[in-house]
C-alpha cells in the first residue's frame, strides 16, 4: 500500500528586526520581529518539528526520512541575520540556509526601489553564520531577475556567485535561490549546469522539482493559527520533488506558463486569505497567539 509522504515544507524569511512603522519600514512585508520569529520557532518545536537548512532536509527526504523537518531559508543575507535570527535559531536548536549575494557583501539592498536601505552581511558575517552550523547558498551575484538576464549575466549570476561563495566559505555551495522567486526553463537549466544540487523558488508551478522548490512566505502576521493553516494547505498545493535526472524539468509536451513574478505579499495572500479567517481571529479579546 503506498505511503502518503508529507510534502516537503520550506519556509521563506528575509529580514529579522524592528517594524516601528510597517508601511514605511517594511513596504514589501519581508521583515519579522525577533519576538515573532521566536514564537514561530517555538510553534515548530512544540509540534515536534525541527527547522533545518535545505541541503539537510533534502538529504533526509532522499533517505526516506525527514518528515518532521522543516526547511528554514533566509534570503538576501541581511546583517540582522547574525544579530537577531542566529541567536534564536541556536536557542531552539534549529539551523537554516542563508542565501547570500557575494557581489553585494557589506552593501545594502539597493535593488529594492522603495527601500528602506538595509545593511547586508559582510564576509565576516557569512563566516560567523557558517561557524554556527548554517548552510550558505547563493542568491545570485547582485539580485538580478534571471528570466530577463542575457546569457553572460546569467552565467555570472549562477556560476560566478557559486565560485565566490565557495572561495569565501571553503565549502561546497549546494543551493541556489532565484531572486524575486522568478524562474523559467532557461534559468533553471543555467542553475543546474552551474553545479548546484538544488534551487529554491516561491511558487514555480509546472517547473516544481529539485531545481525549483516551492516555499511558503512567513511574515510578521503569521501567528500560530496562520502557521497551522499554511502547513495544512501546503500538502494540497505542493508535490514532493523528484530526485531523478529529470527532476525539476517539464516534459516537452507540457507547456510552461508562468504568471507575473510573485512577491511575498502574493504568496501570503494565497496561503492565508481573509476568507479563511477563523473565529479566534475575529473574537474580541482573543489571545493574540490564537489569531
Amino acid at each position: 500500500m503506498p505511503v502518503d509522504t508529507p510534502a516537503l515544507w520550506a519556509a521563506m524569511y528575509h529580514s529579522v528586526g524592528a517594524r516601528a512603522d510597517a508601511r514605511a519600514d517594511d513596504p514589501y512585508n519581508i521583515t519579522v520581529t525577533p519576538r515573532r520569529l521566536e514564537r514561530q520557532l517555538r510553534w515548530l518545536r512544540a509540534r515536534g518539528l525541527l527547522g533545518v537548512g535545505m541541503a539537510q532536509l533534502l538529504r533526509a527526504r532522499a533517505a526516506g526520512g525527514g518528515t518532521r523537518l522543516v526547511g528554514l531559508t533566509f534570503d538576501d543575507g541581511y546583517a540582522d541575520f547574525t544579530e537577531e535570527a542566529l541567536p534564536l535559531l541556536r536557542r531552539y536548536d534549529c539551523t537554516a540556509t542563508l542565501f547570500a549575494l557575494p557581489g553585494r557583501l557589506g552593501g545594502t539592498n539597493a535593488w529594492d526601489p522603495l527601500g528602506p536601505r538595509r545593511p547586508l552581511l559582510d564576509e565576516d558575517g557569512i563566516r560567523r553564520a557558517l561557524t554556527w552550523g548554517m548552510e550558505i547558498g547563493s542568491h545570485g551575484l547582485l539580485h538580478t531577475d534571471l528570466t530577463t538576464a542575457d546569457d553572460d549575466t546569467l552565467r555570472r549570476e549562477t556560476e560566478e556567485s557559486r565560485a565566490l561563495l565557495r572561495e569565501l566559505t571553503g565549502r561546497d555551495v549546494q543551493g541556489f535561490c532565484y531572486p524575486y522567486g522568478t524562474v523559467d526553463q532557461r534559468a533553471l537549466d543555467a542553475v543546474r549546469t552551474a553545479g548546484y544540487s538544488y534551487a529554491c523558488a516561491i511558487d514555480p508551478g509546472p517547473l516544481t522539482g529539485r531545481y525549483a522548490l516551492p516555499r511558503v512566505h512567513i511574515g510578521e502576521r503569521d501567528t500560530s493559527w496562520r502557521l497551522h493553516l499554511k502547513r495544512a494547505l501546503h500538502r494540497w498545493r505542493r508535490r514532493p520533488p523528484g530526485d531523478g535526472p529529470g527532476a525539476g524539468f517539464v516534459p516537452e509536451d507540457r507547456p510552461t506558463v508562468l504568471g507575473p513574478p510573485r512577491t511575498p505579499q502574493d504568496e501570503d495572500a494565497r496561503e492565508s486569505s481573509p476568507a479563511r479567517s477563523t473565529a479566534a481571529e475575529r473574537r474580541p479579546g482573543a489571545d493574540p497567539e490564537e489569531r
